[in-house]
Parts: structure tokens; C-alpha cells; sequence
């Protein structure tokens, strides 16, 4: 198995507000694969957007009644912001004392919060090339400072970024609403996608990097080139048009996060049923089983922040139980 990983791990966010109790469950359910909570509950700067905010260097947002917008100097929003991540810091360093191995924290990536945030006019970000350009370097930047703090704080760990892009296949396909919601902004050139992707990436120097995406019609090929380690995705969503870009990927190297355990409170199957569709892909792409446990994470579909905290936890136990059904039985 590949160092960098383990059989199952979490997407981010969790229900509740206690920082501590989300430590708690995040670092005691993944023993060898803890991830930093993130408690979106909170309001916002709490919520994914607004945390990574908080993160940016040299450029600040503030909330509007639309959205998060950019402004010239930090205000309360992104005091609070920072002021959250202190406290889930704090948390995650408590309950990782002596911890050695993966410990994978989480930002959206540079596209999705390009699409998110908005410039002072009130459009999005993704409307001005040059905006783009600097909000990346100002995003890279700051997960430079934040990857270096996880290092302070929890010496033993080999951090792993997951970048989250749910509008990644959005902004591709021009399909991201302007702010009167009558058009729509023009596509991204693929090839500037996959650039900026790299360049944010590239912080991590030496580091595992995945992107995560709850989306549709993820663009693996794209992200293989990117240079990212894993991706993550709901596999609920994927359809046989996917086959190539997956064998494709496995056979490269790539590692596949795959959420297969529901985000929201619902009956959970045996963890052999959970992970059957993994085995079914898994024939059908004529790939050998023996492959399955060294490039598979099983993960929860997406965040579980709209869970109740108790299915929360049952689903983060299935999910290390789904992870045992593959390794032990992978055909």
C-alpha cells in the first residue's frame, strides 16, 4: 500500500459545533488516516468558502447578502474565519499527540472558489482572467503557511491536501451563472485549468495532493495531468463513460477516493454491499484485484456536515469496514 494513503478516510466536514468533538471523531474513527474537521454549522467562515478565504494572502473577502465578496483589508468575517481554524487546530493537535502517518486537511481549490468568490463589481472572480490569476497565487501562498503550520503542530504527520473542485466541471463547461443569473460565464480553456491546477498543486512539494469534486462528470484525464495523486468522487455518479478515464488512472498510479457511503442519514447496507460496486467496475475494467486495496480509499460521498452527528459517526466506522470487505475480499 502506498504510504501516502490508507484503506479509508473522511471528505471534511461534520455536523455540530464543538471543535473538539469533531477531533475527536475525525482523528478516532481513521486511525491511520485522521483528517482536519471542518464544522460549516458555525456559520459563515465556517463554511468552505469562507474558511479558505480566511487562508488567502494579501487578499480578504467579507460577506454580502450575495456571497462572499473581495475587499481591500481583513474584516470580521475573515477574523473569524482564521479564529475557527485556530480553534479546530487546537483540537486536531490535542488528539494527535505522537501521531505518525497520513492526515489529510482540506481547501477548496482555486476554480470552485474562483466561481464562489466575488470581485467588488459583484461578479464572480471566474469573470476576470487576471483576478484568477492573482487569487491562485494568493491561494497557493496561503496553503503554503497552513501546510507548514499542520507540520508544526502535528510533527509526525505526512500531510495530504485535498483541494475541493465541486465546480470544477462547471467552470469547463461554461456553465457558472453571472450574478443577474441570466447568462452564464464563458468556459475556461482546459488548458489553463489544468495549469492553474498544477501551480497550486505544486505547493505541496513532495506531498500528496487530491482533488475532490461531488460532481458529475469528473474530469480525471485532466486532473491525471494536472499532476494531483487522488481523486475523489461520488461514485454513485459515475456512469460507464467514465471507464476509460478510470483504468486510465489506476493503471497510472492515480488513487481513487471513492465515496460510496451516503452523506446523509439514511439505512446503511453490510460493508460488503457498500463497496460491491467498486468490485463490479473493477471486472468490467478487467483490472486485477489485488490492485483494489492499493489504490482505493473508501470515503463517505461528500461531506457529511448535513448528517446527524450519530449517523455521522456510524458512517465514518462503515467506512473503515467497507475498506476491510475490499482488502480481504477484493474479488
Amino acid at each position: 500500500m502506498n504510504d501516502d494513503f490508507a484503506p479509508a478516510t473522511g471528505i471534511g466536514s461534520l455536523p455540530g459545533h464543538d471543535a473538539r468533538e469533531a477531533a475527536r471523531t475525525a482523528t478516532g474513527s481513521f486511525e491511520d488516516f485522521p483528517f482536519l474537521p471542518e464544522l460549516p454549522a458555525r456559520g459563515p467562515g465556517a463554511d468552505m468558502i469562507g474558511r479558505t478565504a480566511g487562508l488567502l494572502v494579501e487578499l480578504y473577502a467579507r460577506v454580502e447578502p450575495s456571497g462572499w465578496r473581495l475587499g481591500d483589508r481583513p474584516g470580521r468575517d475573515t477574523k473569524r474565519a482564521r479564529a475557527w481554524l485556530g480553534e479546530d487546530l487546537d483540537a486536531l493537535e490535542e488528539f494527535t499527540q505522537g501521531y505518525e502517518g497520513p492526515l489529510k486537511v482540506q481547501a477548496v481549490g482555486p476554480w470552485t472558489l474562483a466561481a464562489a468568490l466575488e470581485l467588488r463589481n459583484g461578479e464572480a472572480v471566474l469573470s476576470d482572467p487576471g483576478a484568477c490569476r492573482d487569487l491562485a497565487a494568493s491561494l497557493t501562498e496561503g496553503l503554503r503557511l497552513h501546510l507548514a503550520e499542520i507540520r508544526r503542530r502535528v510533527p509526525g504527520a505526512r500531510p495530504v491536501l485535498q483541494l475541493d473542485e465541486p465546480s470544477l466541471t462547471a467552470v469547463l463547461r461554461g456553465s457558472v451563472r453571472t450574478a443577474s443569473g441570466y447568462r452564464t460565464h464563458r468556459a475556461v480553456d482546459r488548458q489553463a485549468v489544468e495549469a492553474t491546477l498544477r501551480e497550486v498543486a505544486g505547493v505541496h512539494d513532495g506531498g500528496p495532493v487530491v482533488v475532490h469534486s461531488c460532481a458529475p462528470d469528473v474530469p480525471f484525464a485532466l486532473l491525471r495531468r494536472a499532476g494531483v495523486a487522488g481523486v475523489s468522487f461520488d461514485f454513485s455518479l459515475l456512469t460507464e463513460r467514465d471507464d476509460d478515464a478510470i483504468g486510465e488512472a489506476v493503471e497510472g498510479g492515480t488513487r481513487l477516493f471513492a465515496g460510496v457511503v451516503p452523506g446523509t442519514d439514511t439505512a446503511l447496507s453490510d460493508p460488503a454491499g457498500s463497496v460491491m460496486g467498486v468490485r463490479t467496475l473493477w471486472r468490467r475494467l478487467g483490472l486485477r484485484p489485488e490492485l483494489l486495496a492499493r489504490t482505493v480509499t473508501v470515503t463517505p460521498a461528500c461531506g457529511l456536515a448535513g448528517a446527524s452527528p450519530e449517523y455521522a459517526r456510524r458512517a465514518l466506522a462503515h467506512c473503515v469496514r467497507a475498506a476491510g470487505s475490499l482488502a480481504d475480499n477484493p474479488e
